[in-house]
């Protein structure tokens, strides 16, 4: 073995070893279990979300392929549509073109190429992971198996009643010109104005104060041409003789009515707030209650093409509706109208007053443009009838979610559902299986042939199919059973689904999660007909963060990328890796200086191993993860522990009985192989219960601290020996190999490069054969080995020896100076440790004697350790420069007695103690508590050195 561990010289070759033997594949004998990796997108590249995600995933793949099962873990990507489609008309931008320039179908080959040539980035990412998916199964959203899916499941569920065409508010942006999901709107805190409008009473009506008219608050003045209504709450005192009255609304000069619904809040403004149904959520549900009009000011009277394309797109207003919005507003930008209906306002002697306003404005993710609320012609899936038994599923614990809390929040979502728009007006993407006649008539089928067919439309008839295409989470709604083959009853649908684990980040539980669990339950059935959920368990994980618990975002400046962390990159390039595409050059200087303060060095190269491990040891359930890069430091130097005991025992590991040579237990021996059993236990029941966090630490305080810091040692004397018997030294070499061994395949699921490049030198010593630690059983604890007898002498023997360490650190004698110790106290037991381990003690804790005290026998000035109640004592005279240690702990104690002064004057001071956030005065009085206590130490330890 190398003499020090270089992740890079054998991450990217075994990765290619596993892949090119076919070892992803599904292989094993025992029952089936598979994930479902979630789709990224094909345009992406990874993210930290992305390498916790995986790693998490790996780790159960490669868990459960060790135990035999027969695993499968389904790679893909998905299209993407508005984020694919953005990106290539980016790049026909840049040579003065777009998409209409080259028409639908040139454009869609432009999205194709550029798929073939750049798609497989992420896929390539994945792989530098060290994730074990099955490649040669690799499915993509687009590809034509998936695309059958799609059509099929459309058709299903139109024929089913649950797909339907209707038109209802969207979040329509107007850059992109399509509607989008909720998923892809972003709420900004803005500053605005809430503009406080006179409407005239009709008729004569008066209110309780004697005014002719009513005041309205709204922050969108430009869609009061679209107003169907006033509303008021019918609680509200102040105007119950005006319900079922009307006002003239002002400009148009239409009656709308005043209506009574409990939406109204009598303490916001003055009561009265106006309803625009097709312009607002909230509105149009007032509207259906109350069966309002739909007047949208945006689409010319609401005209459509018979293929779904709406005339205007980007948010200006309509000639008119119903002939009743004036003329000089049409064609206006919808910003630029609301200004000149606000002056129009003002210069009627309508307007009140402008309120400074706090807002929630949406926009879109993508676009960033303010999104607008769309009376459009969509298509929907009706949710209700699919939520029902999705719910079941979960209530009756066929679905499970880890942590459980999350099923108040799946609960939440479906008993409160909305249908479902699922046509977006793109060109990439699934394109809606439905044509329409000249008529506007709607056929839905498999293709035009089948249309036709079905509905006895002879060639003469003319058809046009819709323009629209489905909305991406539709076809990754089908995601755990489209990428097995169905419609066709395949082989691998019938031995894979329903799937086992889902994981998946907690943001994304209703917007894909509970999409599958209904689509699939409705279109995939077992053979006695009853629905199959797409997977029995979803394990939801929170946000990595950044080390401050800061989301991770460009704009903020903090976004670490996983390759960075495991290759490395020299600060100047991770400067402007964070600063590229930034518009505003002061964001970008202060992310610069954030990036320089804190990377000084850049990133060093850390590795796949420590950087997974980090992952798993952060992955306590449901939790958002703050990201420290000083953990992926200590787990890059648990790379290294690990591989210098496997030097060691590489180099100690011949002659280890592996061919059935007699050989003999140590008690060091039995101590390390009972311990190695209730890690295995502990390890396993924490996997399976999904606590990754607590799996990973039951192995590094196994690995480290029993096995290197201790183990190792003890094994040494023995070794060393010579007068050793032989039997007792192959059992210690026997034990060495043989518990790194079993070690190594307990790690593998987290760090599976480096414990299969030591798994392979060690197999052959260990006598064991097999071309992979991967295909290796998984270890399985064996209670008889379980040894408390030794357990409880070598708890004992380590805290003798610790306590020895301890005075020779705290009387600063060099460790390898021999230390003549009494001890006291001593019970039989303890007699009869010291007399079997003496050689053991006197060789690693540097003893050159160890006499026990009789009773009442009195022993030198001495400094002590307990172990029990056996005193350890170590007599002071000959073993320090009395002088020289009295003068270095003259100088600690006024060093401390200086920080105890500052501290507790800081802490008695009132200015400071009131204005200080609490956690800064914990963090002082902690200081001044540890300073204290080291300072009574030091006075002890200076009181007993002065009396020698």
């Amino acid at each position: 073995m190398d003499k020090t561990y270089q992740p890079h010289a054998i991450e990217t070759s075994w990765y290619n070893t596993w892949e090119s033997e076919n070892y992803f594949a599904p292989q094993g004998a025992g029952d089936s279990y598979t994930i479902m990796i979630p789709p990224p997108n094909v345009t992406g590249s990874l993210h930290m979300g992305h390498g916790f995600n995986n790693a998490i995933m790996d780790a159960l793949i490669r868990f459960r392929r060790m135990q035999g099962r027969n695993t499968l873990w389904q790679p893909g990507t998905d299209h993407a549509g508005i984020a694919t489609q953005m990106l290539v008309e980016r790049q026909l931008e840049a040579t003065g073109q777009n998409r209409h320039d080259l028409g639908r179908e040139k454009f869609l080959e432009k999205i194709w190429e550029w798929k073939d040539q750049s798609g497989g980035n992420i896929s390539r990412q994945i792989r530098r992971l060290g994730s074990s998916v099955d490649w040669s199964r690799e499915r993509f959203t687009m590809d034509d198996g998936l695309s059958e899916a799609v059509k099929e499941a459309f058709v299903r569920l139109h024929e089913d009643g649950l797909i339907y065409r209707g038109k209802r508010l969207v979040n329509w942006d107007t850059k992109l010109h399509t509607a989008i999901s909720d998923l892809e709107v972003e709420n900004h805190d803005e500053k605005g104005f809430l503009w406080n409008l006179k409407y005239p009473l009709a008729d004569g009506a008066k209110t309780a104060e004697g005014n002719d008219y009513l005041i309205v608050a709204t922050t969108r003045p430009e869609t009061m041409l679209g107003d169907a209504a006033v509303a008021v709450n019918p609680n509200d005192e102040r105007y119950q003789a005006l319900i079922g009255k009307f006002v003239e609304l002002p400009l148009v000069g239409r009656r709308i009515p005043i209506i009574a619904d409990d939406y109204c809040d009598p303490e916001f403004g003055t009561g009265c707030v106006k309803i625009t149904p097709a312009h607002d959520f909230n509105d149009y549900e007032v509207g259906k209650r109350h069966n309002l009009p739909l007047l949208n000011i945006f689409d010319k009277n609401a005209a459509v093409l018979p293929a779904c394309q709406v005339f205007n797109l980007d948010g200006t207003l309509n000639e008119s509706i119903d002939g009743k919005i004036p003329t000089e507003y049409a064609g206006l930008d919808r910003f630029e109208a609301r200004k000149q209906i606000v002056a129009a306002f003002d210069a009627a002697g309508l307007l009140v007053s402008v309120d400074d306003h706090g807002l929630k404005v949406p926009k879109g993710d993508r676009s960033g443009t303010v999104i607008e609320p769309w009376l459009t012609d969509q298509w929907y899936v009706s949710t209700k009838p699919l939520a029902e038994p999705a719910i079941a599923a979960v209530e009756d614990g066929r679905i499970q979610f880890v942590p459980k809390q999350y099923e108040n929040m799946y609960f939440s979502w479906m008993r409160d559902i909305q249908d479902w728009c699922i046509s977006r007006q793109l060109w990439w993407g699934h394109r809606i299986p439905a044509w329409y006649d000249e008529a506007g008539k709607v056929y839905v089928g498999r293709d035009e042939a089948e249309v036709r067919a079905k509905h006895n439309l002879g060639a003469d008839i003319a058809l046009q199919q819709d323009n629209d295409v489905l909305d991406t989470w539709f076809s990754s709604g089908l995601w755990t059973f489209s990428t097995l083959g169905w419609p066709q009853q395949t082989e691998f649908l019938k031995k894979f689904h329903s799937t086992d684990v889902l994981v998946t980040g907690f943001d994304i539980i209703f917007f894909w999660v509970a999409r599958m669990i209904m689509l699939t339950m409705h279109l995939v059935k077992n053979e006695d007909g009853t629905p199959q959920v797409p997977f029995k368990t979803v394990y939801v994980h929170g946000l990595v963060r950044d080390g401050q618990g800061q989301k991770m975002s460009k704009s903020k400046g903090n976004v670490l990328d996983p390759l960075d962390i495991i290759d490395g990159i020299d600060l100047e390039t991770l400067v402007q890796k964070r600063t590229s595409g930034l518009m505003q050059p002061k964001l970008a200087k202060k992310i610069e200086k954030q990036t320089r303060d804190e990377f000084a060095d850049g990133i060093a190269s850390y590795g796949t191993d420590a950087l997974r491990f980090t992952f798993c040891s952060l992955a306590s359930t449901g939790r958002d993860i703050k990201f420290d890069m000083g953990r992926v430091e200590g787990y890059r130097n648990f790379c290294n522990k690990i591989w210098n005991a496997a030097r060691y025992v590489q180099d100690k590991g011949e002659d280890c009985g592996q061919n059935g040579e007699a050989y003999e237990l140590s008690l060091a021996d039995r101590w390390i192989i009972s311990q190695l059993q209730r890690t295995e236990a502990e390890v396993t029941r924490q996997l399976d219960q999904f606590r990754f966090d607590l799996a990973a630490q039951a192995l590094y305080e196994f690995i480290w601290n029993q096995y290197c810091d201790w183990y190792l040692e003890l094994s040494k004397p023995v070794l060393w020996d010579e007068n050793a018997p032989v039997e007792r030294q192959r059992g210690t070499r026997r034990t060495l190999v043989r518990v790194l061994e079993v070690a190594l395949r307990l790690a593998h699921p987290f760090m599976p490069f480096i414990t299969e490049e030591i798994w392979q030198r060690l197999a052959p010593l260990a006598g064991i054969e097999g071309k992979t630690i991967m295909l290796q059983p998984w270890p399985v604890a064996n209670e008889a080995r379980i040894d408390e007898a030794a357990e409880s002498d070598i708890e004992w023997l380590k805290t003798l020896m610790m306590g020895t360490r301890n005075i020779r650190a705290e009387m600063n004698i060099g460790p390898g100076k021999p230390l003549a110790v009494f001890v006291k106290n001593a019970s039989a037991e303890d007699q009869r440790r010291l007399t079997e381990n003496d050689a053991l003690l006197k060789k690693l804790a540097k003893l050159e004697s160890i006499t026990v005290l009789a009773a009442g026998e009195e022993a030198p000035l001495s400094a002590t350790a307990l172990v029990g109640e056996m005193e350890v004592l170590v007599p002071m005279a000959g073993l320090i420069d009395k002088g020289a240690e009295l003068a270095r702990l003259d100088k600690e104690i006024s060093r401390l007695q200086g920080e105890v002064q500052r501290v507790g004057g800081k802490l008695s001071n009132a200015a400071f103690v009131d204005k200080a956030p609490a956690e800064v005065i914990e963090k002082e009085r902690a200081k001044l508590a540890e300073a204290e206590q080291a300072l009574g130490k030091l006075a002890e330890q200076h009181a007993r050195i002065s009396s020698l």
